[in-house]
């Protein structure tokens, strides 16, 4: 028996990426997992990933930026695993540009999906948690948010705001014994940077102390520890899986 066994975790942008990666990591912990992505061909292939390790997964199309549809989301999770344990607020975009020259449609779209959504689903996910008197949210914010990032000001605004929303959200909800965490990854190693040039790849190792790249897998590890009964009396807090950027 898994640590999770029987938990039902809800993973948000979990076609790839770090959203893959965490999917698979609780599901090698005997969690049955709730796949939502915009793209439910692509979020597929994370089901079939998981089912391969002997895990049950069920996928949802959703657009984590309007409200009804994540309200039916939850409902539909609910109605189909019976409970809801731990909320994964992954989904997430960039649109970068100076601010001189972004537009409002950039900003508002990332502003949208990456905050607007993540409290969307926090609120939706939430209600069931109470009633349970039990959950833990992780949300996966960005160093960017922490220390900011020229030519990303509505990715490190979002990400900003979503790690004061964990903090506010876990003193909420303290009390009925649902906790809220976050995550700030660095550089993670993804298809976007192995495309990078060798030159823009060694400018942005030269920042990273341990002089690597992350992993999703780096990132999803630190994901299920603060999901974990390990992490019981965590809640407000942000974990830097950065190499040692930000310290």
């Amino acid at each position: 028996m898994g640590q999770f066994n029987d938990k039902v975790v809800v993973v948000t942008g979990a076609a790839r990426g770090i959203g893959q990666a965490t999917a698979l990591r609780f599901a090698r912990s005997g969690a049955n997992l709730a796949l939502c992505d915009l793209d439910k061909e692509w979020v597929q292939e994370t089901a079939n990933k998981v089912v391969e390790l002997g895990g049950r997964a069920a996928c949802y199309s959703v657009d984590i930026s309007n409200k009804e549809t994540v309200q039916k989301l939850m409902q539909d999770i609910h109605t189909d695993f019976k409970r809801i344990d731990i909320l994964i607020n992954n989904a997430g975009i960039t649109k970068d540009g100076l601010i001189a020259r972004m537009s409002e449609e950039d900003w508002d779209q990332v502003i949208n999906i990456n905050l607007k959504g993540t409290f969307l689903c926090t609120k939706a996910a939430s209600k069931y948690m109470m009633k349970q008197r039990s959950g833990a949210i992780v949300n996966v914010a960005s160093i960017i948010g922490l220390i900011g990032n020229a030519g990303q000001c509505n990715y490190s605004a979002s990400k900003a705001g979503v790690i004061a929303l964990t903090k506010s959200t876990a003193k909420e909800l303290a009390r009925r014994d649902v906790r809220a965490n976050a995550v700030a990854p660095g550089f993670i190693a993804t298809k976007m940077t192995d495309e990078l040039s060798e030159d823009v790849k060694q400018g942005m190792l030269s920042a990273i102390p341990m002089e690597r790249f992350g992993t999703p897998e780096d990132v999803a590890n630190v994901i299920h520890y603060l999901a974990s009964d390990e992490a019981s009396y965590v809640t407000g807090q942000v974990l830097t899986v950065c190499g040692g950027m930000v310290t």
